[in-house]
């Protein structure tokens, strides 16, 4: 039987004196863990509770732009951070699926000199890409930090950035997470597929599950409902600082999209309705490749049960997907303050834990 069949049908192991709550219990503990955080102003942004397809509760508090005053709401769009990987590597999964790529294949097939030289591309995998060993590093770097973010709008504008980059370590060797490696695979998407990597993605894995509020947004346009992140600060007379001019004009392969708690859930459920990849693919997305918690493109953790899912962060910016395979509870926690959501889902995770199916 398949690892995904498996956990889909194994229940939850628990202690005999550990308390187990009904799904009516979970509601409330739920309801009062993000009630209490938002009353002292450590959360704005939303939350889904699902089981399976049935939405159970939800939430939005706190404000998408504090200048203005605007409320956010379950349809606000909010900044992934690398919540977007999971979405890359669906977009992959599925040209292995139709024979297009191969996981084994060297990127030098799609990869050409104008990014990195042959001596590195010959070296790195498609499977190296997906699981972050390839040592690759993050385009994140000096030279992006002092240019401007109008600068990077499609993928061959990230150029300048990975060039000169070289492996720390022979790939395969070990983990190491790298945002070039994700924004490879962008590359790898638009050779094989010939289309641009957005519309790709937006056709290929948006599309089929309805996720009609997600895309990566090009910020110099009008778009509706995007939420601002922010940080504190205490130097400010208001208390607070934007993130408008630290993070990239238009998200990608490696993150900074948006999407919404709504537009998240419905990936869940194409994921596990099929809409999206085969069932063995599945397996791989979701099987720990190399004893790092992480399979392809989405953090794998399998005990006290299997929960996958992947999270986002950047100042002003904090977001994360569970998804609890055996008892089929999902949870959606975006936030437009720092590490908010990661503080807020790790408690929410500890409660879905104790409850029943």
């Amino acid at each position: 039987m398949s690892p995904i069949l498996l956990a889909l049908l194994l229940a939850t192991s628990r202690g005999p004196t550990q308390e187990v709550l009904t799904r009516a219990e979970l509601v409330v503990r739920v309801r009062a863990e993000v009630e209490q955080r938002v009353a002292r102003d450590a959360f704005s942004g939303a939350v889904l509770l699902a089981h399976e397809d049935e939405v159970l509760w939800t939430l939005a508090a706190g404000e998408a732009d504090k200048g203005q005053h605007t409320r956010n709401g379950l349809e606000t769009r909010f900044n992934l951070g690398s919540m977007n990987k999971m979405f890359t590597s669906v977009a992959v999964a599925q040209l292995v699926d139709q024979g297009k790529v191969g996981l084994d294949d060297p990127i030098v097939r799609w990869v050409d000199e104008s990014w990195l030289p042959r001596a590195v591309t010959e070296r790195v995998t498609v499977r190296h890409l997906l699981t972050h060993t390839s040592g690759l590093g993050s385009y994140f770097n000096d030279t992006f930090m002092a240019s401007s973010r109008a600068l990077f709008r499609a993928v061959d504008d990230y150029k300048p950035l990975v060039r000169g980059e070289t492996p720390a370590f022979e790939p395969g060797a070990r983990f190491q997470y790298s945002n070039t490696g994700m924004l490879l695979l962008g590359v790898v998407i638009e050779k094989a597929s010939g289309q641009d990597y957005f519309q790709f993605v937006r056709e290929q894995v948006y599309a089929p599950c309805g996720m009609t509020r997600t895309d990566c947004y090009e910020l110099d346009r009008p778009v509706e409902d995007l939420a601002v992140g922010y940080e504190r600060d205490p130097d400010s007379p208001w208390g607070w600082r934007n993130n408008v001019f630290l993070h990239v004009l238009r998200g990608g392969p490696a993150g900074g999209g948006y999407s919404t708690v709504g537009d998240l859930h419905r990936f869940t459920r194409g994921l596990l309705g099929g809409k999206l990849v085969s069932l063995t693919m599945l397996d791989r997305l979701w099987t720990d490749a190399v004893g790092a918690d992480y399979g392809f493109g989405f953090a794998v953790t399998d005990e006290p049960q299997k929960i996958v899912g992947h999270g986002g962060g950047f100042p002003g910016i904090s977001a994360n997907l569970d998804l609890f395979l055996e008892s089929g509870y999902v949870v959606v926690v975006l936030s437009n303050y720092g590490r908010a959501a990661h503080e807020l889902s790790q408690a929410l995770r500890a409660l879905v834990l104790q409850a029943g199916e």
